[in-house]
């Protein structure tokens, strides 16, 4: 495990004494004091001489002299987590944080005050685009301004709301946060976390064990975790009535720019598809029955706990690039053969996101190295000064580091496509966000497939059809769920018993026959996402981006290297339209099934090549 790299940060700043670091602080102050002024200019007019204000001349002054800040807000942010991220005990890098956060909180509320002056000349809007069309790409933007502004409540009363979810909201998420992560079994001393991660454990005795003592530690904690989740959705039902939302799922909607047509016909797809899932949970169950896999008693269906059970690997080596190697699953890889093989999959694509790959290697764009004072997990990182990301990885040579590798760097391919676009496109909603990264998945995952000997494609495929089964089913799931818990608390308080019942339908509904009677009805008290008042339907967004880049991957096949075009083009239009009208511009209709069953094809085969090998 040598060769491992740390990044290198020089080219966005070398360190926060830096003389260019404290350049980029005092450009952002001082760019938020310009836009304060010409805030206060425009109040003025407005107030005391609103036929004299030139609304066109002074927008476009706005947005230019915004771009210049939103880079540097964006940036600073960034860099101040990432540094942050792999020194997590440095003090300096905290402070640091705390410094950021206030000055964007300044921006905020320069934010609040740009939303005002728009609203106010909004009519005038039409007379800006034409006298300056350069500007034209930003009506979505400024109309999608305008639209938010109809749910805002008065200024006072969004500050007092503020202030209270503070002590309402915010404290109930973190209430159920600390339940969590204190919880600890007595007996085997495991923590809550370590229990749900023995659900990918090898020994059926453990994954059985460790998931009814995680049912017991919920039970245990039921009444507080209930009352968390029901004044969290409560408070979110009293806010959306009065920011003038008819349904949770319209705000939800409105973040995601999705329309309830594409909402339908995504879900409609995946309910089609259940029969699909199901049969691959049976598959599933009866190969772990044949092979003394698991201690469930029940015949058919899997049993909850065994959702992750991992199957057998085979010692056969398999043939990559010419080379004999040891099994792509079991093998330790170097981060050199990991590079090259991600360069070669990107390069197959396109060469373009092959030289991106390359750039971003060679640059030292990659922190992968495991060390003391790290996060876990993975990130990308953007920075809209000198338009580059930044990669966190921990690297231990596993199979699934590779395609966690590929993933960061589909994410950062995707903000490449957007260079010499405005700041202000940087932001897409979650519905697009994992669309690049999904899909460079995918062609990692699809090409190692076809690499495989049978006794280890079991392995490959379950693993590709274990993970795409949990965004979409279980996540059909979750909005089944958090879809009738709105409609429920509407009508009055929900306790423990309200929420396992509802997660026992939610579970039928979407599981059905694929689980056994060994299910799990409290699981609403396990998905942070419920507990966050920010993040009403955390879920289809998932399933969005699954499908979408399965979608996308399935038209690729079929047009050939001529799709690399439309896709890059694709994600370079993500920050200044709908989700419709941006797949409308590359050729397809996702208001409608059938696009979205054309992901689902690809797992269908999966499925099907799966039952053929286990026999």
């Amino acid at each position: 495990m040598s060769n491992i790299p740390r990044w290198n940060l020089d080219s966005i700043f070398s360190s926060i004494d830096s003389p260019e670091y404290q350049k980029a602080l005092a450009d952002f102050t001082a760019g938020m004091e310009n836009l304060e002024n010409l805030l206060e200019s425009a109040g003025n007019f407005i107030k005391n001489a609103s036929e004299n204000f030139d609304f066109p001349v002074w927008l476009k002054g706005f947005l230019e002299a915004d771009e210049k800040v939103s880079s540097l807000c964006g940036s600073l942010n960034a860099y101040a987590y990432i540094i942050y991220s792999v020194d997590t005990t440095n003090t300096a890098y905290l402070n640091n944080i705390t410094k950021i956060d206030n000055l964007t909180l300044r921006y905020r509320q320069i934010d609040l005050g740009f939303k005002s002056v728009l609203l106010a000349n909004s009519a005038r809007l039409d007379d800006f685009y034409k006298r300056f069309p350069e500007f034209e790409s930003y009506r979505y933007l400024l109309n999608e301004t305008l639209e938010e502004t109809k749910h805002q409540m008065s200024p006072a009363e969004e500050k007092l709301a503020g202030e209270l979810q503070q002590t309402g909201g915010d404290a109930w998420d973190r209430l159920h946060e600390q339940l969590i992560s204190n919880l600890r079994d007595e007996e085997s001393g495991k923590t809550f976390n370590e229990l749900r991660n023995d659900a990918y454990s090898a020994d059926a005795n453990v994954r059985k064990s460790s998931y009814l003592k995680e049912i017991a530690l919920l039970k245990q904690n039921e009444i507080a975790f209930a009352a968390c989740l029901g004044n969290l959705k409560g408070e979110t039902l009293a806010l959306n009535r009065r920011r003038k939302w008819q349904k949770p799922i319209d705000r939800a909607l409105a973040s995601a720019r999705l329309s309830q047509k594409t909402l339908d016909a995504l879900i409609g797809a995946i309910e089609d598809s259940l029969p699909l899932w199901r049969e691959y949970f049976n598959l599933k169950a009866d190969f772990l029955h044949r092979h003394n896999l698991t201690v469930s008693q029940e015949k058919k269906g899997l049993a909850f706990y065994d959702l992750f059970a991992p199957v057998a690997l085979s010692d056969e080596s398999v043939s990559l690039s010419g080379l004999t190697r040891q099994s792509l699953l079991s093998k330790t890889w170097t981060f050199d053969e990991a590079k090259d093989y991600i360069i070669q999959r990107y390069s197959s694509f396109s060469s373009e996101m092959g030289d991106f790959a390359k750039k971003a290697f060679a640059e030292n764009w990659i922190d992968a190295e495991v060390r003391a004072g790290k996060v876990g997990g993975a990130y990308d990182e953007d920075f809209a000064l000198g338009h580059q990301s930044r990669i966190m990885t921990n690297f231990t040579g596993a199979f699934s580091d590779i395609i966690t590798l590929a993933h960061e760097l589909g994410h950062a391919y995707h903000f490449s496509c957007m260079k010499g676009k405005p700041a202000a496109f940087f932001s897409y909603p979650m519905t697009l966000a994992e669309t690049a990264s999904t899909f460079a998945e995918t062609i990692v995952k699809q090409d190692m497939i076809s690499k495989c000997s049978d006794a280890e494609k079991i392995q490959i495929l379950d693993l590709d059809l274990q993970d795409v089964s949990q965004v979409l089913v279980d996540i059909l799931c979750r909005f089944y769920f958090e879809k009738s818990v709105f409609e429920e608390r509407e009508k009055g308080e929900l306790n423990a018993d309200d929420f396992c019942r509802l997660m026992k339908e939610a579970q039928k509904k979407s599981y059905g026959n694929g689980l056994n009677g060994e299910r799990h009805e409290y699981m609403w008290a396990v998905k942070s996402h419920y507990y966050s008042t920010g993040l009403d339907f955390y879920n289809f967004p998932y399933a969005f981006g699954q499908l979408f880049a399965a979608g996308l991957y399935a038209r690729y096949q079929k047009e050939g290297a001529a799709f690399a075009k439309t896709y890059a083009e694709l994600l370079s239009n993500t920050g200044n339209m709908t989700c419709e009208d941006l797949c409308k511009k590359a050729g397809f209709d996702i208001t409608q099934k059938d696009f979205w069953k054309s992901g689902i094809e690809m797992y269908a085969k999966e499925v099907s090549e799966l039952k053929s090998i286990c026999g």
